[in-house]
């Protein structure tokens, strides 16, 4: 069985790499309060990783809240993470439940943060057979649980930035 084609996929990482820009100018200036589509939002404080096993103690945490056990059965398969070749993207690998992630170069350490963290885990939460998978990886179920996730883990108020560039980027939610 053929996986749905992912049409969102594109749409997706570029609103969060919009929402990764206004934590890091929020970060830069010292300044949290940002304006989204007229609203004024103060944006929470984002975690940042210092290494693998840092990401890996993270996510073990995040897969052992009661309220995301509940809520997703494959939180009970535990997640490795390891570092990834090249600097271009984290990934989540289905067939053997692994989160790479980009490690540290010349200074750059982008995806050793919360949002991307997350990102991955949402991917893990996916209830489908990962051999026989019935949704597109980035379509709406993927975002209700990325939102989810980043909502109660973050903060209500990255959710909102994030639910808001998603929509203003075409995604379709639940």
């Amino acid at each position: 069985m053929k996986r749905p084609r992912d049409t969102q996929r594109t749409a997706v990482y570029d609103a969060e790499a919009l929402v990764r820009t206004m934590f890091d100018r929020a970060d830069e200036r010292g300044l949290r309060v940002v304006d989204v589509m007229g609203s004024q939002v103060t944006l929470p404080v984002e975690r940042k990783f210092a290494s693998i096993v840092s990401v890996q103690d993270y996510v073990d945490r995040v897969l052992a809240l009661n309220w995301v056990r509940s809520t997703w059965t494959r939180a009970a398969t535990p997640v490795h993470v390891r570092a990834r070749s090249g600097n271009k993207a984290a990934h989540y690998e289905s067939d053997c439940a692994t989160i790479a992630v980009p490690e540290h170069r010349n200074g750059n350490a982008w995806a050793f943060r919360e949002l991307v963290v997350l990102h991955e885990v949402a991917h893990h939460l996916d209830p489908s057979d990962p051999e026989y998978p019935t949704v597109a990886p980035h379509g709406p179920e993927y975002v209700d649980r990325y939102l989810t996730l980043v909502g109660e883990i973050i903060g209500p108020e990255a959710a909102f930035v994030l639910r808001t560039m998603l929509l203003a980027g075409g995604v379709r939610l639940n």
